[in-house]
């Protein structure tokens, strides 16, 4: 699955949000407004009420059958947990620049210091089992990230700073030991919150990080009326708290393991919501019915990722490291791996033109990856000790069925040949390959993370060493176990800087990507995004962009689902 790796994970477009948002479209991490209860409060794809009725099917590769598993905290399965099952405090949309809309929190008001925030907590909602839920849950929820730090996914104890997590009535505040707002989109947006009556015993208490949750309570707007193998089904969630909604009353995710069967129910209408790569969609997709619909918005990078940590002896050198990114053709991979609908990425990590300002070219320029450079490739790896009679081999693990994947590595494969690195590719299922990925047992991976409303998010995630772990140990982000305390530093005085200097914090930090090359970013991952109007409206749009619009975007997908409805249902 696209982006179940989560930690969006993107991208800035432009549009304006519907009538009926309840507060949205503020600015992220300014107070959020209460938002009207009787009033559609999500970030408003649809208008007005509608009547309840109809289906949507999701067509979107996970390269595996489903385990059945919905805890939030489980990067591996929290891409059907997040947005359907779960919420999280305040959406914030990625795309509106950080736009922000209330959700379990119905507001929100920083300290002068931005050392501390307090939200209050939305009155009158239930949990999916009837259970009342309050400020107590919210508490629970970040206390338990803090006791056991497999689920601190965003290092927000560890790295961000949080100190205290408290209630009062329905104010809950959190404490930081410094100023703390680019936090917000990893705290108040991505966290989901769960049930203290559920998650509090039992085997959710005793191993949360590993509990398979396989029927969740959540806020959102769906509940998992059955899951197999094949098929998850998710009902309408009876007891949500945006009256009228959801419209769309099931949802059904079919497992794929490969794009082509997917690509062909989402061609022939028997899915309507896709979220993969479709080769030539013009003809395969577009073309086979006017209702059929696609919208690609730039968002992160897709990289292959070197093993860093010196138990790797070939991928840990930096010499090796710099014959990659040399040796590789980006606007090759681009154009034969992608169809061309993901741009050729930049050794800076910094997606163009979304984050322009942010963008160092000369730096890119004066190291020499603004291009390939066979013959430089060739003597970093002479230098590092291989030769035609000690060749370099080394193997990259992807994720089996994500055929535009295999086409982009055929092209790194051929490239890195010519430069006398054989490399064979591993295609796992998405199990296999997380569990690999996530505890270092590779010497390359092929991955994408999502990011955020600014490079730092996802350079934050990929190189800040407090999300990453000794090899053998799940990290949380950081899996290519890069750790430089200098580019710590620099993520650590981004919080407290002003925006001029939060500009100049990302060059450095993008500077160290040049220099270090902890990874090598390929092609600019986008939204793969396909949605069928013969049936079901209220999708996001270019020009209502009000969620990040492809089905693996977490909480984004319970955004769109909460505004989807049948045009049929309306009769």
């Amino acid at each position: 699955m696209r982006g179940i790796t989560r930690i969006a994970v993107a991208a800035i477009a432009v549009g304006a949000l519907t009538a009926g948002c309840g507060g949205g479209d503020k600015p992220i991490g300014s107070g959020a407004s209460s938002g009207n209860p009787s009033s559609s409060t999500s970030s408003g794809g649809s208008t007005g009420q509608y009547k309840k009725g109809g289906t949507v099917t999701i067509a979107n590769v996970g390269g595996q059958t489903w385990p059945c598993q919905f805890n939030p905290f489980n990067p591996s399965v929290n891409g059907v947990a997040g947005g359907f099952v779960y919420e999280p405090l305040t959406f914030v949309n990625v795309l509106k620049a950080g736009a922000t809309t209330p959700m379990l929190a119905t507001d929100f008001a920083w300290s002068p210091k931005k050392d501390s925030i307090v939200f209050t907590i939305r009155d009158g909602v239930k949990w999916s089992d009837g259970q009342p839920f309050s400020a107590d849950d919210v508490v629970y929820t970040f206390n338990l990230m803090k006791a056991q730090p497999a689920l601190d996914i965003y290092a927000l104890w560890t790295g961000a700073g949080l100190t205290s997590v408290t209630a009062a009535g329905n104010k809950v505040t959190l404490k930081f030991k410094g100023a703390a707002e680019p936090y917000f989109f990893n705290f108040a947006n991505q966290v989901n919150i769960v049930p203290k009556h559920i998650w509090s015993t039992g085997e959710a208490a005793s191993k949360p990080a590993t509990w398979a949750d396989p029927k969740p309570v959540g806020t959102g707007p769906y509940t998992v009326e059955s899951c197999s193998p094949n098929n998850i089904t998710y009902a309408a969630n009876q007891n949500y708290w945006q009256p009228g909604k959801p419209y769309i009353q099931k949802v059904q995710y079919p497992a794929y393991l490969d794009n082509n069967p997917a690509n062909l129910d989402l061609a022939s209408g028997k899915a309507q919501w896709g979220g993969q790569y479709i080769p030539n969609i013009d003809k395969f997709y577009k073309s086979k019915a006017p209702e059929n619909n696609y919208w690609f918005p730039p968002t992160a990078n897709v990289a292959l990722v070197p093993n860093n940590d010196p138990s790797r002896p070939a991928t840990s050198k930096l010499a090796v490291r710099q014959a990659l990114a040399y040796a590789i053709d980006r606007e090759q991979v681009s154009k034969i791996g992608e169809s061309g609908y993901q741009p050729a990425a930049n050794q800076t990590g910094v997606v163009t033109p979304t984050f322009d300002k942010y963008f160092d070219k000369d730096a890119l320029t004066a190291a020499g990856y603004d291009k390939p450079n066979v013959d430089k490739a060739k003597q970093l790896l002479q230098s590092a000790g291989y030769s035609s009679s000690n060749p370099l081999k080394l193997s990259v693990i992807t994720v089996t069925g994500y055929t535009d994947w295999d086409a982009s590595l055929a092209v790194v494969k051929q490239n890195l040949a010519a430069v006398g690195i054989e490399l064979s590719v591993q295609d796992l299922q998405q199990q296999s390959y997380n569990q690999k990925l996530y505890t270092g047992d590779y010497d390359l991976a092929y991955s994408s993370l999502s990011g955020g409303p600014t490079p730092y998010y996802e350079l934050r995630q990929l190189l800040y060493s407090k999300n990453t772990a000794p090899i053998g140990k799940q990290a949380n982000s950081n899996y290519s176990r890069y750790s430089n305390p200098e580019v710590d530093k620099l993520f650590d005085q981004y919080a407290s800087a002003d925006p001029d200097t939060q500009v100049k914090l990302v060059k450095q930090i993008s500077g160290y990507m040049i220099k270090d090359v902890p990874l090598i970013p390929t092609t600019e991952s986008v939204d793969w995004y396909q949605y069928n109007t013969k049936d079901i409206e209220g999708w996001p749009t270019q020009d209502n962009p009000y969620a990040q619009p492809a089905p693996y975007n977490i909480p984004d997908a319970g955004q769109v689902l909460a505004n989807l409805y049948s045009k049929a249902a309306q009769k």
